[in-house]
């Protein structure tokens, strides 16, 4: 949602906006869609860096004189480097866009209320999406916030009742706050206030939100957000092991147990999301399959959502950490940082690490457990959840054991993924078709399509990831041995 929300910053009187969302709508490869806009502004995730570097490479063969603007978690991470590349380097929040209109156009170029563009957002289908609090009130080690360290921050009730205003009627609306919840608990009353008042005027009927595990300590406050259409929330549980949670200073997980935290949920008839990681840098392939093993055999909880690696994120302390260690593999690509791709060392021989990533990724071994777990899970929970809930989990089953379906359903026929066999260790893993140029590209941009390296071939992180700064995390004394290694 970052463009809808970002294209808010346009007069819309003097401006004309187009939104293009790869996720959804595969590679960016339309000639005149890339030469029409007088200004590029691009966002992503921290493995999207190189995409942002392809995208302002046909931009700027098509129209020299564009004005290249970027933003997002890379960008502030590596600003050094993002530098040489784009036009402007937005390291603060979204609002910085204005001040970048206003300098490049006049401020008569900028909304006077920046709101954001649903009416933009074509892939935006049933569920309606907005944001009423920023950041978290936590620190685990493996997340970017952390890294950044800005700190929780609630919106006015006013601007939560203008998003919920502009997406219509809708019947399903989720709030994608990094923690809804956060720890200013009478603003929280106050949303949920108006959330009543925004369901009695119709404006929704059922919503979700993204929570940390406080959301569930106290009884009454599921039970109000039940009583308010409160029906899914997304929790990052990541692991049911104390020790590792510990580890992650994810310590507010540890409070309650997590087949506990989720039962709860479950019991007041709100259905409890989540992802798990499988940590093959600190944990044996054996302890990780006792996991799996667990989980699909406790049906009074759902079953994750999706398997992930964890992902050492540009300037977090889990990056800090692992580079200290001499932890990275060789020639780890900024792109491969996916979850889905090994970029560190692993405790158990590689191959056989690569192996059992594979099986996880899918479940492959473990179907007749997920159906069984379904089965019984069916059975504990068709009298306290709704159909589409009931429906809802067990179509989250049958994802789990789909996993190119699951993660990319608009891309299976895409040129980027035809041929190519997945080594899922970034050593050697394949570039795919979109550092090929669609195209033809000014030659002064040929470097654009070659993959930012975060490590080179002896594993040691590469000038640009120590020039941008990314060891404020290590001890002096660590960075230094990282820099003369």
């Amino acid at each position: 949602m970052g463009p809808v929300f970002l294209a808010g910053a346009f007069n819309i009187e003097c401006c004309e906006v187009r939104l293009y969302n790869e996720v959804d709508s595969g590679p960016l490869v339309n000639e005149e869609a890339l030469e029409w806009p007088d200004m590029l502004v691009l966002t992503g995730l921290t493995n999207t860096f190189d995409r942002m570097l392809h995208l302002t490479a046909y931009a700027r063969t098509k129209n020299p004189s564009i004005i290249v603007v970027a933003g997002g978690p890379t960008i502030r991470a590596l600003p050094v480097l993002a530098q040489r590349y784009f036009d402007y380097c937005c390291l603060g929040d979204i609002e910085e866009l204005c001040e970048v209109v206003s300098d490049a156009w006049g401020q008569a170029f900028v909304a006077e209320d920046m709101l954001p563009r649903y009416d933009l957002a074509y892939w935006m289908r049933r569920m309606g999406y907005a944001e009423t609090t920023r950041y978290c009130n936590f620190r685990c080690s493996f997340c970017s916030l952390t890294g950044e360290g800005r700190s929780y921050q609630t919106y006015p009730l006013e601007y939560m009742r203008k998003q919920v205003l502009a997406l219509g009627k809708r019947k399903h609306v989720l709030f994608i706050d990094n923690n809804f919840y956060g720890s200013d608990r009478a603003h929280f009353l106050a949303r949920m206030d108006l959330i009543a008042e925004l369901r009695e005027a119709g404006y929704l009927e059922n919503w979700g939100a993204l929570v940390t595990s406080d959301f569930f300590h106290k009884d009454d406050t599921l039970t109000l957000a039940r009583r308010l259409g409160c029906e899914l929330v997304f929790c990052g549980v990541e692991s049911f092991d104390t020790e590792w949670l510990m580890g992650a200073h994810k310590t507010q997980n540890t409070n309650v147990p997590q087949v506990k935290l989720i039962s709860k949920s479950l019991e007041a008839g709100i259905v409890l999301v989540y992802g798990l990681m499988l940590d093959l840098a600190h944990r044996t392939i054996a302890d990780l399959r006792r996991e799996i093993e667990f989980i699909t055999g406790t049906p009074e909880i759902t079953l994750p959502s999706f398997v992930t690696l964890p992902v050492p994120l540009l300037g977090t302390p889990l990056f800090a950490e692992f580079a200290a260690k001499d932890a990275f593999l060789p020639g780890i690509k900024l792109r491969d940082m996916d979850g889905s791709t090994l970029v560190l060392k692993t405790v158990d021989p590689l191959n056989e690490a690569v192996a059992f990533l594979r099986e996880m990724l899918s479940l492959r071994g473990y179907r007749g457990r997920v159906i069984k777990h379904s089965c019984q899970f069916l059975k504990m929970y068709r009298s306290r959840l709704t159909k589409m809930q009931l429906m809802f989990s067990l179509t989250n089953a049958a994802l789990l054991c789909a996993y190119s379906l699951a993660t990319s359903p608009t891309q299976l026929a895409a040129p980027s993924a035809k041929g190519r066999r997945r080594t899922h260790v970034s050593t050697t893993e394949v570039l795919d078709g979109v550092y090929t140029p669609a195209f033809r590209v000014d030659s002064r941009y040929e470097h654009f399509f070659k993959p930012t390296m975060v490590t080179d071939e002896a594993g040691k992180l590469t000038k640009e990831m120590i020039d941008s700064g990314l060891l404020k995390n290590v001890t002096l004394q660590q960075q230094s041995q990282v820099a003369l290694a």
